[in-house]
């Protein structure tokens, strides 16, 4: 049994939870009660880079180290296959599990097989709900905006789930900030379930957000739920000016997508980041997913792992919580003229 000990936010806001006898912080999801771990699991190797036995050895490991918040979408694994995998491997843990997953890109081919209408919402959680071997979803996400459909009915169909008891809480990915603010009106003024969180890409190479999301979020009182968090490995150092990116990883196989983030301008960064984080005994790591963990607006990190022993590390490097002195000068060596 595990003893429950309670901290303050690093905002003075809403209570974060910490077990004893795990190293793993639990924040709440926005303004909502859900609280997830600070460093969450996104399971989009699973069905990938990873068979069903490879994707359960992580699952299994994340729970035992306390992660609770798991990541997935319908499309990831090859349509189903990460959806799958996940279910499968929280048989019998359900209850310790907070399960995420997502709608709206393309599970077929024609205008039936993907987007964010009534029609298709009511679809598509069902095939999800299938896949994870599950009657409830804890967070349903709707993956990209659909220019199709209008919010209103989106929203519609979302309450309608929730008040259903299929879904628990609905959060928004890849949106801007106007859209959120629009989502919260129509949500507040139609007496609609709002969402609870956003997820976007944001990385110390990546702070676009930082100008209209993360306001928007704090206003509305939604969650961030930053993906990529290591800039598609970049951040780890396993890149290196002048050389060819290593064979099989992730900026190899995306060819001129992955050109674009080993730049020069980029790599300059991570060189003054490399030194900040050796300077203060850390690994980039430890900085990247650390100075994540430290903004109060951010719920859960979404990181990746491909092997149990992974996640130890990415647990770790959740733990740091840089002072504001460290933050300032880290804004200083990611910003960019």
């Amino acid at each position: 049994m595990f003893e429950v000990r309670r901290t303050r936010r690093p905002d003075g806001g809403r209570i974060a939870t910490k077990r004893k006898g795990h190293r793993v912080e639990y924040r709440n999801l926005g303004n909502s009660g859900l609280q997830v771990s600070v460093v969450g699991l996104g399971t989009n190797n699973f069905g990938m880079r990873i068979d069903e036995a490879q994707s359960a050895a992580v699952v299994h490991k994340a729970l035992d180290l306390g992660i609770n918040f798991f990541d997935t979408a319908d499309v990831y694994g090859g349509r189903g296959k990460s959806e799958e995998f996940l279910g499968k491997a929280l048989a019998g843990r359900r209850r310790d599990a907070i399960i995420a997953t997502k709608f709206a890109s393309p599970m077929g081919d024609g205008p039936g097989w993907s987007g964010a209408s009534r029609r298709y919402i009511m679809h598509a959680v069902e095939a999800s709900l299938r896949r994870l071997g599950t009657d409830y979803i804890d967070l349903y996400q709707v993956h990209f905006p659909d220019a199709n459909t209008p919010v209103e009915e989106t929203l519609g169909a979302l309450d309608d789930l929730v008040r259903s008891g299929k879904v628990r809480y609905i959060g928004c990915s890849n949106f801007p900030g106007w859209m959120v603010a629009d989502a919260a009106w129509i949500a507040r003024t139609q007496h609609l379930t709002p969402f609870v969180s956003a997820q976007n890409q944001y990385n110390l190479l990546d702070r676009r957000i930082e100008r209209e999301l993360v306001p928007a979020c704090k206003k509305f009182g939604l969650g961030v739920l930053p993906y990529f968090p290591l800039a598609s490995g970049f951040l780890t150092g396993k890149y290196r000016r002048g050389e060819a990116p290593p064979e099989g990883t992730r900026l190899a196989l995306w060819g001129p997508r992955g050109q674009q983030l080993l730049s020069e301008q980029n790599f300059d960064t991570l060189e003054r980041l490399e030194t900040f984080a050796s300077e203060h005994g850390r690994s980039m790591l430890d900085l990247a997913v650390g100075w994540l963990a430290s903004q109060p607006f951010v719920a859960s990190v979404i990181a990746g792992a491909t092997k149990p022993e992974q996640l130890e590390a990415n647990v770790k490097a959740g733990e740091w919580r840089l002072t504001p002195e460290e933050l300032a000068e880290v804004d200083k060596l990611t910003r960019r003229e």
